[in-house]
């Protein structure tokens, strides 16, 4: 839902890295801190679990330049890649602009990844929102590791539909990390069309059409159940080590 103010002639938009633990959600967003303006962004924020981070912090790409004379701000987060902080997961997707869906492209992830493709469906759904027409960009990370699936194998294996963005990266290195921020920033933009002609506030986060349709078989279980293993769907027939 891009915010835009018009006072200040800006579009404000909440951008969520989603993805399995230790795939490089959080690498993605330090690397964006630090290689961004000071005087342009906020500070690093961080909530620590046991497992893992999660960390957010506000921006102003000026790199991105003026979208019909407004200015862009980004809230950018992430979520806990563990199962058992699910509650925080939803808590963070609330009025969710965009999401970057992070694959850890390691084989032994491949199950991971899939689990959390599936609960960020649940999620989504429960706050009334539409998997398939939410703005969406995918980036395959740790792409400078050996044990890795190909890209090939990674969109055939998660049923990742042909018009979806997807990107190759190594977010250690910084490596597609800018690529997919201003991806996902050009798909929340195609909502919000003219900001001078939108309403003060807030703005649907739902795209007008509809992506193809990702795990088709298995939506309706997976609405109803918990991820899992089990719940992983066959190919769709179309044609860390560290926390890289």
């Amino acid at each position: 839902m891009p915010t835009v103010h018009h006072g200040r002639k800006e579009v404000l938009l909440k951008l969520v890295y989603y993805g399995p633990g230790l795939g490089g959600k959080t690498t993605n967003l330090e690397y964006i801190h630090g290689h961004s303006r000071p005087e342009y962004r906020g500070k690093l924020l961080t909530l620590t679990t046991e497992s893992e981070r999660t960390i957010f912090f506000d921006l102003l790409p000026v790199h991105l330049g003026k979208f019909k004379g407004y200015s862009i701000r980004l809230h950018v987060c992430t979520v806990p890649g563990q199962i058992a902080y699910d509650d925080t997961r939803r808590l963070i997707l609330r009025n969710v602009d965009g999401v970057v869906f992070v694959v850890d492209s390691q084989e032994a992830a491949l199950d991971a990844n899939i689990q959390s493709m599936h609960n960020l469906e649940i999620n989504l759904a429960r706050q009334g929102m539409e998997f398939a027409r939410v703005p969406m960009v995918v980036q395959f990370n740790k792409r400078d590791l050996t044990d890795i699936l190909s890209p090939e194998e990674l969109r055939r294996t998660l049923g990742l539909a042909p018009d979806l963005i997807q990107i190759p990266a190594c977010a250690r290195d910084g490596k597609g990390v800018f690529e997919t921020l201003k991806s996902i920033v050009k798909e929340c933009l195609k909502l919000v069309g003219d900001p001078a002609r939108v309403g003060e506030g807030r703005t649907p986060s739902i795209l007008p059409g509809r992506r193809a349709s990702m795990f088709p078989e298995s939506r309706p279980a997976a609405l109803s159940e918990p991820p899992s293993s089990a719940l992983r769907p066959p190919p769709v027939p179309r044609g860390d080590t560290g926390s890289s």
